[in-house]
């Protein structure tokens, strides 16, 4: 860790969890002759097992640390080849990118200020809103309840 990262306004607002992160990720990294920044991945349950903590504790952690700054979401999670998945690739921004001009990182936490956080790249559910059929059938069923329940209702009383 450099004592001037750990000295700014950004590194002291992050959350212990988001602090104890860090190191994790920039472990991740290859060093300057085989940069791998913009290509660093870490799964949530990597992440969370390394700490000690449950998944969406690590979770924030990982939005803790996109909003302040220090890393930035280059590739999103997906389901790989075979059904293999592959976690988000992070920037970190304290360090160069492979082959750039700049040798030192964009270090965008320099830049933060106290309630204006950088966008946080959110994974998103596989499927949010029941695009496979089960919320479609789960719609049509109860609807199709309601007019049996009205019928049964309406039925004349036995003489």
């Amino acid at each position: 860790m450099i004592r001037a990262t750990m000295e700014e306004p950004a590194w002291r607002a992050l959350s212990p969890v988001a602090q104890a992160l860090y190191p994790w990720l920039k472990l991740e990294w290859r060093g300057p002759k085989f940069n791998n920044n913009g290509k660093i991945r870490l799964s949530v349950r990597q992440a969370a097992e390394r700490i000690g903590v449950a998944l969406n504790t690590a979770a924030k952690g990982f939005h803790d640390l996109q909003a302040k700054g220090f890393i930035v979401v280059t590739e999103s999670a997906c389901l790989g080849l075979e059904g293999e998945g592959n976690s988000p690739a992070y920037e970190i921004t304290e360090l160069g990118l492979p082959h750039s001009d700049r040798s030192e990182g964009r270090k965008l936490y320099r830049a933060w200020k106290a309630g204006r956080d950088y966008t946080v790249h959110k994974a998103t559910a596989n499927n949010p809103h029941g695009k496979n059929g089960r919320q479609k059938n789960k719609t049509l069923s109860q609807n199709l309840r309601r007019p049996v329940l009205k019928m049964m209702t309406n039925l004349p009383e036995a003489s």
